[in-house]
């Protein structure tokens, strides 16, 4: 699930804006045929922040293995059953990740 989100280019830019508070973002989706849409950011919380950070370490070719120990802690604090180290299902680990960064909007 990391690897992909990690590939996903608008993610990564919207996170890197989102990391400065205060900034406004425009969204547009020429697919829905919306009008564009400003939106203008608060301070990200650290779940969000975390997200930034490991897909940064990601995109660094030098860094070789990266181990997302503070994104997984940080997962851990909206969503305990994730604790303990048990097997979870991907799709489970996406949405509690994206809800979590959404409440944190």
């Amino acid at each position: 699930v990391l690897q992909n989100l990690s590939q996903t280019p608008v993610l990564r830019e919207l996170l890197k804006e989102a990391k400065m508070p205060g900034t406004t973002v425009k969204i547009e989706s020429p697919e829905l045929s919306m009008e564009p849409q400003l939106i203008k950011l608060d301070q990200p919380g650290p779940l969000t922040l975390a997200m930034h950070q490991f897909l940064t370490e990601m995109q660094e070719t030098k860094k070789g293995v990266v181990t997302p120990k503070e994104l997984f802690a940080q997962v851990c604090k909206k969503a305990i059953r994730f604790k303990g180290y048990q097997q979870q299902d991907s799709h489970e680990l996406l949405r509690y990740l994206l809800d979590g960064m959404r409440t944190e909007e």
